[in-house]
């Protein structure tokens, strides 16, 4: 779970303005993936490269689904925060 994860907080940072995790976790479990790259596989893992990893960055494209799913985890924090 670590791709969607990745991808999601990158978007989340970059695009929106509205980070998910901190810095360090980012990070860290870019280090992670780096480490285990070959061992991963996910279908949006092709997005995303181990130079993007190696810099603790992410640039690249983001898949609908990447978005719609922060999107709604976004929306449940904020109704949970509400309550």
């Amino acid at each position: 779970m670590m791709v969607p994860w990745y991808l999601m907080a990158a978007y989340a940072y970059y695009k929106q303005d509205e980070p998910i995790l901190t810095d360090a976790f980012f990070d860290a479990m870019g280090k992670t993936m780096l480490e285990r790259w070959d061992d991963i596989n996910h279908y949006h893992k092709h997005l995303i490269t181990v130079d993007d990893l190696a810099a603790g960055t992410y640039l690249g494209d983001y898949p609908s689904i990447v978005k719609g799913a922060l999107e709604e985890m976004l929306a449940q924090q904020k109704k949970i925060k509400k309550s």
